[in-house]
């Protein structure tokens, strides 16, 4: 397992607590993710360095099985303006090994790779832990979305 260092970052976006129990986080992130795109919250995230999109999993109560935070927004330069109804969030410096997802976004690719991720015998942190949604992610029936867990 490749493990690499990601340097401290700030994210905005909007959130939503949920958790991995039958039908909450497929309910939750999936109705955040229709608020992100029907909202225009890409348009509106003040100081942004780019438009790639990031879904962060974060503030957790315990490992997976506990409740959570997820974010959907961007990587900005600072979090002095959070507009009304979203959320910054400092991520510090840490260690992650990466995966990528392949395949049909919206058919459950990036699920896949989750269900992996909470199978295997991985160290996980729990700190921050997110997806990138960059260029390859835009086909969304033949995609690449890269994974980044946190790792102690």
């Amino acid at each position: 397992m490749n493990t690499q260092t990601i340097e401290k970052f700030h994210l905005i976006g909007v959130a939503i607590k949920t958790e991995n129990k039958p039908g909450k986080a497929e309910q939750d992130i999936p109705a955040l993710w229709g608020k992100f795109m029907s909202e225009g919250i890409l348009q509106n995230i003040p100081n942004k360095i780019d438009d790639t999109i990031y879904c962060m999993y974060t503030d957790y109560e315990g490992d997976y099985t506990k409740p959570y935070t997820t974010i959907i927004g961007c990587r900005v330069s600072s979090l002095e303006q959070i507009p009304e109804g979203m959320m910054g969030k400092m991520v510090e410096t840490a260690s992650y090994v990466k995966y990528t997802a392949k395949g049909n976004i919206m058919q459950g690719a990036v699920q896949g790779v989750w269900q992996e991720i909470w199978s295997s015998d991985l160290e996980r942190a729990y700190a921050a832990d997110f997806d990138v949604y960059g260029d390859k992610a835009k086909n969304l029936e033949d995609g690449e979305v890269d994974i980044f867990v946190s790792v102690k």
